[in-house]
């Protein structure tokens, strides 16, 4: 890793923060559509902290073939994973095109791909087949739970079926949906608040809490699991502008975080 600005005049607050490559505090960023120049910069800056870039909302479909290419080449310049968004799947999946679909994510220099049924309907046995495709043509996968209609609501005993069984078929960590909003959808009510029971029902029929990968692109969101689970929790959905704001906020370089830091420290003094 590089030097970094203020190493080596004070230590980060919050201890433990892992780096690159993680498997744990997993940092993902939704890409709305940035440019090359854009991209790079944003890597040069923050790309310590960055573990994966998903390319969302379709907007790869409307890219240059050879833009497209050259983007992902730069993102994984950098170690970092990037994918399309689980929606290009969900379509692939529907007009029966999922075999040309992965040939094409691997032909333009993807190294992820999210498999998701946010908006369609398919069994479980056909999710288990995506995966394993997937996984066996080198792909990382990123599975994806919820749905995306907020009057639509998974059963949580089926939840808890989708990501053991997306665990077992090689998926790196599965993803609660929360959208780009965050509001009024999965774990956040209306207005983007944590419904704390949502959070314990899912975590309650979860063996291994560090696989799921929370979508959270509020700040008092992101803040309310770090509290929780500590730095290293698994975030998603995180808008490019917050990236380093993020990062300070798992190492308790801001208020909330640098106080419970402080306190705990002080309790550990006494």
């Amino acid at each position: 890793m590089s030097v970094k600005a203020f190493d080596g005049v004070f230590e980060m607050p919050v201890e433990g923060r892992t780096t690159k490559p993680r498997t744990t505090g997993v940092t993902m960023l939704i890409d709305k559509g940035l440019g090359l120049a854009a991209t790079e910069d944003l890597l040069e800056i923050a790309g310590d902290s960055i573990d994966i870039i998903k390319m969302t909302f379709g907007t790869t479909a409307f890219m240059d073939l050879d833009i497209t290419q050259e983007k992902a080449a730069i993102i994984t310049s950098y170690d970092t994973l990037t994918m399309p968004g689980g929606t290009f799947m969900e379509v692939a999946l529907w007009q029966g095109a999922y075999p040309q679909y992965l040939k094409r994510c691997k032909e333009l220099g993807f190294n992820g791909v999210e498999i998701s049924d946010g908006t369609i309907e398919f069994d479980l046995e056909t999710r288990r087949d995506c995966i394993k495709r997937a996984v066996d043509m080198g792909f990382v996968v990123l599975s994806e739970v919820g749905k995306k209609d907020p009057n639509e609501k998974v059963a949580m005993d089926l939840m808890y079926k989708e990501i053991a069984s997306d665990l077992e078929c090689g998926s790196f960590k599965v993803i609660v949906e929360a959208r780009e909003a965050g509001k009024g959808v999965g774990i956040f009510d209306k207005d983007g608040q944590v419904k704390s029971d949502e959070v314990d029902m899912i975590i309650k029929g979860v063996d291994d809490i560090t696989k799921l990968e929370w979508e959270a692109p509020i700040k008092n969101q992101q803040q309310h699991l770090i509290l929780r689970f500590g730095c290293n929790v698994n975030l998603g959905n995180v808008p490019p502008e917050d990236i380093l704001a993020l990062e300070a906020l798992r190492c308790g370089l801001r208020g909330d975080t640098l106080k419970k830091a402080w306190l705990a420290r002080r309790e550990w003094k006494k």
